[in-house]
């Protein structure tokens, strides 16, 4: 029997079974809101600082160099502008290709409309 191949891991993916193991009481038990001053939700709020800790500890970053966005397009979107806006005082030049997800062509779109040069390069075949 042939084996099933997916190639769609930049849309989603499996959940291996240790991080699967560590959301489960998130997803059930301990679901508060990380914002709110009540138990359930300060138990989430630590959850999540432990999390961010673990992260930047294992990528030798920080903890405040780490944020945990909902999905790449909110990804897409805070990196861009994030850069954007950070460097203001050097230029307001972005290059970026006509083929790119709709995050990254949505958010130099808001940027044009803030006075960003904004460069969108055609693509071409290597042939």
């Amino acid at each position: 029997m042939d084996k099933i191949r997916y190639f769609d891991h930049s849309a989603t993916t499996f959940v291996k079974e240790e991080v699967l193991r560590e959301m489960l009481p998130y997803f059930g038990i301990n679901y508060g809101n990380p914002s709110s001053i009540y138990s359930i939700g300060r138990a989430s709020k630590r959850a999540i600082e432990n999390a961010r800790e673990r992260v930047a500890f294992a990528i030798g970053a920080k903890t405040k160099e780490i944020y945990f966005t909902s999905c790449g397009s909110e990804s897409d979107n805070l990196a861009i502008k994030g850069i954007a806006f950070a460097n203001k005082n050097r230029g307001n030049h972005i290059i970026t290709s006509k083929i790119e997800h709709h995050a990254v062509l949505n958010s130099c779109k808001s940027l044009e409309k803030m006075g960003y040069d904004i460069t969108y390069l055609n693509v071409s075949s290597s042939r």
